[in-house]
């Protein structure tokens, strides 16, 4: 088949980008074709269309988002407006299906949190028109934000976040929202977790990678401690700042690649606050990282890929995931995490045996105490890794990717499917 990615951005290091990079390399290796259509793509994407209005940063998109969620008696011009917008967004999908020949297409989120509601609502109407096969594959659900609930527009997330139709196939990303999905709304779906190659280990630093100390000017005694996240609230990033400042040790260094803006607030500017008034060693090194190697500002950018494998052990501190991206690629470099336990870490990963240093939002003696060992016994750092992955291969593999999307796939020609 020729299937199109849908997504507000398909281009950089999210999670979302980085999952469809997975599952495209999967299609492919079936024999399908795949195009992108998405606000912002990267240079190296495959071919499709881009629609910057689209993207969740597209102006009119933040004002009408903004002023949906910021009031329970929004005005009757707000619905105009945002029709207007969706009718728009739906001709260029239009075009997309037309211009590529697309059996299918895979809306990457885009119908499942409301970052840009014509964009779903676009969505929805275009299989409503087409009946054109739809594989909505679903990361982060409205109802998981606090910032969404207040509205004036539940009407329209009940249409198109996610829209329930007889076209549609849903996946999601773990096993509690496949349980509220269908208690809440009546629909089945699959269960996709956030993967990664388990057969083939990456391979070991080549000397473009071996620069990144000296590049940041890092000696080769310095122990990194990394935080491969976004700076985004819910990464609850100022944890890992104060676990530093607990542990108290000079060898250490925190470097946080992400980068701030995908969510409205000053959380990347108080953080860095935060870290200098902790008096810890630090980095923010987002400007050093992005999808592919290149230079920038007269410096190298580096891959995660590049990174990881120089860590000492990985800080996860998060209050909420959709999976836990970041957290599948660590246990694949074969590297030691501190993790805050969070619902879907404690319902989809945990259970399966994995290792780690856990907290539950309390940084206590005990755990400062599993941290320092972590950081000095090589032995238990082996022996967690080494676990980890082989767990991961089991249940985070390439192969169950494959088979999720087979039977994905599969379901639209199966008519017992049910909603």
């Amino acid at each position: 088949m020729r299937i199109g990615f849908v997504a507000t951005r398909l281009a950089g290091v999210d999670g979302v980008s980085l999952e469809v990079a997975k599952m495209r390399q999967a299609l492919e290796a079936m024999g399908h074709e795949v195009f992108y259509c998405a606000g912002q793509l990267d240079a190296d994407a495959p071919p499709g269309r881009l629609v910057p209005a689209m993207h969740f940063k597209d102006p009119v998109a933040r004002e009408l988002h903004d002023e949906a969620f910021s009031t329970i008696n929004p005005s009757p011009a707000l619905f105009r407006r945002i029709y207007e917008q969706a009718d728009f967004i739906r001709g260029e999908l239009e075009a997309f299906v037309e211009t590529h020949g697309i059996d299918l297409i895979i809306p990457e989120n885009a119908c499942t949190i409301p970052m840009n509601l014509s964009l779903g609502i676009a969505i929805a109407d275009l299989v409503k028109r087409t009946r054109i096969k739809t594989l909505c594959h679903h990361h982060d659900f409205y109802w998981e934000r606090a910032r969404f609930i207040a509205n004036g527009i539940q009407d329209i997330l009940d249409e198109a976040f996610p829209p329930r139709l007889e076209p549609i196939r849903h996946l999601v990303i773990n096993t509690p929202m496949q349980r509220r999905l269908h208690s809440w709304r009546g629909i089945s779906s699959l269960y996709l977790p956030n993967v990664f190659d388990f057969e083939n280990p990456p391979p070991p630093p080549d000397d473009y990678a071996l620069t990144f100390r000296s590049e940041l000017g890092l000696s080769q005694d310095d122990l990194i401690v990394l935080q491969p996240t976004r700076l985004i609230r819910r990464k609850m990033i100022e944890k890992a700042v104060e676990l530093m400042r607990k542990l108290n040790d000079p060898r250490l260094v925190l470097l946080i690649t992400g980068y701030e803006g995908d969510e409205p607030g000053y959380y990347g500017s108080w953080l860095a606050e935060e870290s200098a008034r902790a008096g810890i060693r630090h980095r923010f090194i987002g400007d050093y990282v992005d999808s592919l190697r290149g230079e920038r500002n007269g410096h190298k950018v580096y891959t995660l890929w590049d990174i990881y494998p120089q860590a000492h052990f990985i800080t996860y501190p998060s209050d909420y995931e959709g999976f836990g991206n970041a957290l599948v690629e660590t246990i694949y470099f074969r590297k030691p995490f501190i993790v805050h336990t969070y619902p879907v870490y404690l319902a989809d990963i945990k259970p399966l045996g994995i290792q780690a240093v856990e907290y539950h939002y309390d940084l206590t003696d005990d755990v400062l105490a599993a941290t320092r060992r972590l950081i000095d016994d090589a032995a238990l750092r082996e022996r967690m890794v080494e676990q980890n992955y082989a767990i991961a291969a089991c249940h985070f593999s390439y192969d169950v990717l494959n088979r999720t999307l087979t039977q994905a796939l599969e379901s639209f020609d199966d008519h017992r499917f049910c909603f």
